[in-house]
């Protein structure tokens, strides 16, 4: 098992990578993953940009704060996807530019999204879900996310980005890349064929 420290070296060379790549922007985007029995999640506010590891919060499963600020007001969202299966040890959600394109299209299956064009979507990450959009942060988007949970592997929130969950940092990271890419492909080829 890596120590703390190594997962929050790896979380912020994750962080800087996506910032540096454009898929984050500002404080738009939140991080976290498990570490003896708690969740570590980035604080509020904070930017990937120039994350360090004192960046960083310690809270329950319960959600009780154990160590450090005041964590991202999304804690909800990574709370429920370790909840949800004990293979994900690692969620990521940020507002990347293509994934929140597509998520303002209409789809008719909301569980699953995100066409396949290559095989690799599927094979990372699996099907991606539409969670109709409320406010972020706020009790109704975690009402709604409850809601789907469990019909997709990640999910697009409606108007707002990816919330991608997996089996550690590096894994979150690969699939996040994956969908962003996928996003991407599918953007470009319908304004083609629009």
């Amino acid at each position: 098992m890596n120590t703390l420290l190594e997962k929050l070296e790896t979380a912020c060379w994750i962080a800087r990578t996506l910032f540096m790549k454009n898929r984050a922007s500002g404080s738009s985007a939140n991080m976290s993953f498990l570490h003896n029995g708690r969740i570590v999640i980035t604080k509020s506010g904070s930017c990937f940009g120039c994350l360090k590891p004192e960046d960083f919060s310690e809270v329950s499963f319960d959600g009780k704060l154990l160590k450090g600020e005041k964590p991202s007001k999304e804690f909800p969202l990574h709370q429920m996807l370790y909840k949800k299966s004990p293979d994900i040890g690692a969620v990521i959600h940020t507002h990347c530019t293509y994934s929140v394109l597509w998520s303002c299209l209409h789809h008719e299956n909301e569980e699953d999204v995100m066409p396949g064009h290559t095989p690799y979507l599927k094979m990372k990450v699996g099907t991606v879900g539409l969670i109709p959009f409320a406010a972020p942060g706020s009790q109704e988007l975690f009402r709604l996310f409850a809601e789907r949970i469990e019909k997709s592997d990640a999910f697009l929130l409606a108007h707002h980005g990816p919330v991608v969950g997996g089996k550690d940092l590096m894994n979150a990271f690969y699939g996040l890349e994956e969908l962003e890419d996928s996003a991407t492909i599918a953007w470009n080829l319908y304004l083609l064929h629009k």
